[in-house]
């Protein structure tokens, strides 16, 4: 079941993820950070939420009519032995404070080491931010990415997938408008250069699944350099 915020669900939201990518999820057989994104959506979208529920059911469903599997001669011993492993320790969970419990979704709390305002961020030209996650996977890369209010990011194509979900603020992108809660999904053929709002900036959870492709003269010479 996916974790909720009771202040998150007047929340309104204007870009969801692709029905398609919701049944990934349920099926689980998105990577660890795009599933990261969809449960952090879907625990501020009503809408969602409820449609990966159902999902959810359906599969239940058939799973339960499906004909069963035969086990190997041995698996009762192999299960029988595993419960003398020792059981590993819980993770001691960090000290958050009112400002991060605010912002960050509960799926995503549980990758933070601490606070928001005490992460590793590393500055990315003049108008960026970036703490990056410790997430599985390799070839992807998961980071928190913040947007100085007014600041543009570099105009950009993509070599592989973008994923994107607004955790703060906003901002504007070949015409439309992105706030708290929206996602996004932008491929190869996609080129686009995200404004923050002025009057606060924006904060996202962004994933990436191969190098940007910065346009005009300037990436030309960069993009040779660029890594996930």
């Amino acid at each position: 079941m996916i974790t909720t915020d009771p202040s998150l669900q007047s929340v309104p939201i204007a870009h969801h993820p692709d029905p398609a990518v919701l049944l990934a999820y349920s099926a689980g057989t998105l990577c660890e950070s795009v599933a990261l994104a969809i449960a952090c959506h879907a625990s501020i979208c009503r809408g969602c939420r409820d449609e990966i529920e159902r999902l959810n059911t359906v599969g239940g469903a058939m799973i339960s009519e499906a004909s069963p599997a035969a086990l190997g001669d041995d698996a009762l011993n192999r299960v029988l032995a595993r419960l003398d492993e020792p059981v590993p320790p819980a993770p001691l969970a960090p000290h958050l404070d009112a400002e991060t419990r605010t912002v960050v979704p509960g799926p995503l709390q549980r990758y933070l080491s601490c606070s928001l305002s005490t992460l590793p961020w590393h500055r990315i030209g003049r108008s960026l931010e970036e703490a990056r996650l410790p997430l599985s996977g390799s070839g992807v890369k998961t980071a928190l990415v913040r947007i100085k209010p007014g600041r543009s990011v570099p105009r950009h194509s993509h070599a592989g997938l973008e994923y994107t979900l607004v955790l703060a603020g906003g901002y504007q992108d070949n015409g439309e408008d992105f706030r708290r809660g929206d996602y996004a999904e932008f491929d190869s053929s996609h080129e686009h250069q995200p404004v923050a709002d002025a009057d606060g900036g924006c904060l996202c959870l962004v994933i990436l699944d191969a190098p940007l492709r910065l346009s005009g003269w300037l990436g030309r010479l960069i993009n040779p350099f660029l890594r996930v």
